[in-house]
């Protein structure tokens, strides 16, 4: 069985063959290791072979790792799963960067509740790239104007945008997903100059990750190829 470290080495290597297939610059695309449901000692020996952003979907799960792990320097935290209300404040002192953020309700909560001893909460606007009934997110639609109404939260850096396109597409689809929602950050940049640094694309997972750079991602989310299969759940009683 591979060790985090070499799946880390692994995964490492294919972002950077991607790259420049793509034509784009060495170090433009992040790592991000998807570390949900995985215990602490998984991220520290990740941590260890020089990865240092992990992405998190449950709070309380996340809180207790970074409790755990808070003698790392350098740890970097992001939060990637749906926001409730009721979460906003401790994921605003808690991450320094937050994907899923899919409605202006929930970018005030974080910029209020964000300390002003922190620096700007980096955040990406989920997009429901394929609109699926099942899915977060705003529609591409709506992008201009919550783009331009975040821009005024004086507590956040808006970076972009994050999708999960539909798993089951061809690939085709899921390139074309992908290039929508790239095409979606390019005509943000021109139509709301000020809003933020709008330089970043969050998407690509495991089995697609070259496909995503290609189209321009600039983090990619992945969880089984750095930490392996989950578990399959335990049946309750």
């Amino acid at each position: 069985m591979s060790s985090i470290a070499d799946n880390i080495g692994s995964v490492t290597r294919r972002i950077q063959k991607a790259t420049l297939q793509a034509g784009r610059d060495p170090g433009s695309v992040r790592l991000l290791a998807v570390s949900k449901t995985r215990p602490p000692e998984d991220l520290r020996e990740a941590f260890a072979a020089g990865q240092t952003a992990f992405g998190e979907n449950y709070l309380q799960e996340a809180l207790e790792k970074i409790e755990a792990l808070d003698d790392l320097d350098g740890i970097e935290w992001h939060f990637i799963g749906p926001i409730q209300s009721n979460k906003t404040r401790q994921i605003a002192t808690s991450f320094a960067w937050v994907h899923s953020v899919d409605r202006l309700k929930i970018a005030r909560r974080l910029s209020e509740q964000r300390a002003p001893s922190l620096p700007p909460l980096n955040i990406c606007l989920q997009v429901n790239i394929d609109e699926e009934d099942t899915k977060s997110g705003c529609t591409v639609e709506e992008l201009p104007e919550l783009v331009s109404a975040i821009g005024e939260l004086p507590n956040l850096s808006l970076r972009g945008l994050m999708a999960i396109p539909d798993p089951d597409q061809s690939e085709s689809e899921l390139r074309s997903s992908f290039r929508k929602l790239a095409n979606a950050l390019k005509s943000l940049k021109q139509e709301c100059p000020e809003a933020g640094p709008l330089d970043t694309l969050s998407m690509g997972m495991s089995d697609d990750l070259e496909m995503a750079i290609a189209e321009g991602a600039t983090w990619v989310r992945i969880g089984t190829a750095v930490f392996g299969a989950r578990p399959p759940k335990e049946p309750q009683s």
